[in-house]
C-alpha cells in the first residue's frame, strides 16, 4: 500500500470491523503496522486478533468481517489460528485470530493496542514482549547463546553441502539458505555491533540486517547467489574472516574439521 494516509485509513477500518464482529475482543497491530516511522511502499498489515473463548470457530470460520473483504483476491491459512489475506493492489493482512490461551508462545516487539474490550490483552503483549526479549538472547548468556549459534552454523554448513554432494540439491540448499543464514546473522547481530541499532528485529535476526551491516549482508547476498556448495563456502568464509578473530568462542577446531571433511 504505497499511500501511508490509506495505510492508516485501513487501519481505522480493520479496529472499526473489531468492534463491531461478535466475538472479537481485542486487536493488536505489529512491526511496521504499530509504527509508521518504519512503514514503506512494502509495508503489510500484521496484527493480532484477540477472540473470545467458545466463539473463535465463527470468527475464523468467516472472514468477511475483514475491512474490504470484497477486494481481496487470496484467503490463506497458516497454521490453526494464522491467516493471510491479499487485496487486488496486493497489499497483505498476515495475522493471528486466537484466544488469550492459544497466544501463549507468540512473539512481540513493536506492538499497539488499538482495542482491548476486556483488558487483558495488555497483559498478553507483555508477556509476549518478553518472550521475543528471551528468544534474542536478552534474557540468556549471549555468549553461550552466540558460541552455542555458531557451532550450528557449520552443522548447518555440513549437512547441507552433503545433501547437495548427493544429489539433495533442494534440501542441501535449505540447510544453507535457510537455517544456516540465519544463524548466522544471529551471531553477527551478538558479537558485532550494528551500524544502526534501530534496525533491529527482536523475532527475526535476518529483518532490515543490510541496514545494520551493509557490507556484511552484500558480502552474504553474492554467497547466497552461487550454487549450495558455493554459497555454504562463502557463509563459511565469511563466519571465520568476521568471527573468529579474537573470539575464544568461536569452535575453531570444529571449523577445521569441517573444512578437511569438505575440502575445503
Amino acid at each position: 500500500m504505497r499511500n501511508v494516509e490509506e495505510f492508516s485509513r485501513l487501519s481505522d477500518e480493520l479496529e472499526q470491523a473489531c468492534r463491531e464482529t461478535d466475538g472479537v475482543i481485542g486487536l493488536v497491530l505489529l512491526g511496521s503496522a504499530a509504527d509508521a516511522t518504519r512503514r514503506d511502499e512494502w509495508s503489510d498489515h500484521d496484527f493480532f486478533v484477540l477472540l473470545e473463548p467458545g466463539r473463535e470457530r465463527d470468527v475464523r470460520r468467516d472472514m468477511s468481517w475483514l475491512p474490504r473483504f470484497e477486494k481481496s483476491v487470496l484467503l490463506g491459512r497458516e497454521g490453526d489460528i494464522g491467516f493471510v489475506v491479499v487485496y487486488s493492489d496486493g497489499h497483505i493482512l498476515e495475522f493471528a485470530a486466537a484466544t488469550a490461551d492459544e497466544l501463549t508462545g507468540a512473539l512481540a516487539d513493536d506492538a499497539l493496542i488499538v482495542y482491548d474490550s476486556e483488558g487483558i490483552v495488555a497483559r498478553i503483549i507483555a508477556v509476549a514482549r518478553d518472550r521475543a526479549n528471551a528468544s534474542d538472547g536478552l534474557a540468556a548468556p549471549s555468549e553461550e547463546r552466540a558460541a552455542n549459534d555458531m557451532r550450528l552454523v557449520l552443522v548447518k554448513l555440513l549437512i547441507g553441502v552433503g545433501r547437495a554432494r548427493r544429489g539433495e540439491v533442494l534440501n542441501g540448499s535449505n540447510f544453507v539458505r535457510g537455517w544456516a543464514v540465519e544463524l548466522l546473522a544471529r551471531v553477527v547481530r551478538a558479537r558485532i555491533p550494528s551500524q544502526l541499532p534501530s534496525s533491529r528485529d527482536k523475532t527475526d535476526p535476518l529483518r532490515r540486517f543490510e541496514r545494520g551491516y551493509p557490507e556484511l549482508a552484500a558480502r552474504i547476498d553474492t554467497a547466497l547467489a552461487q550454487d549450495v556448495e558455493s554459497a555454504a563456502h562463502g557463509l563459511f568464509d565469511v563466519a571465520r574472516d568476521v568471527l573468529e578473530p579474537g573470539w575464544d568462542g568461536f569452535p575453531s577446531d570444529a571449523a577445521d574439521a569441517i573444512a578437511a571433511r569438505l575440502g575445503w
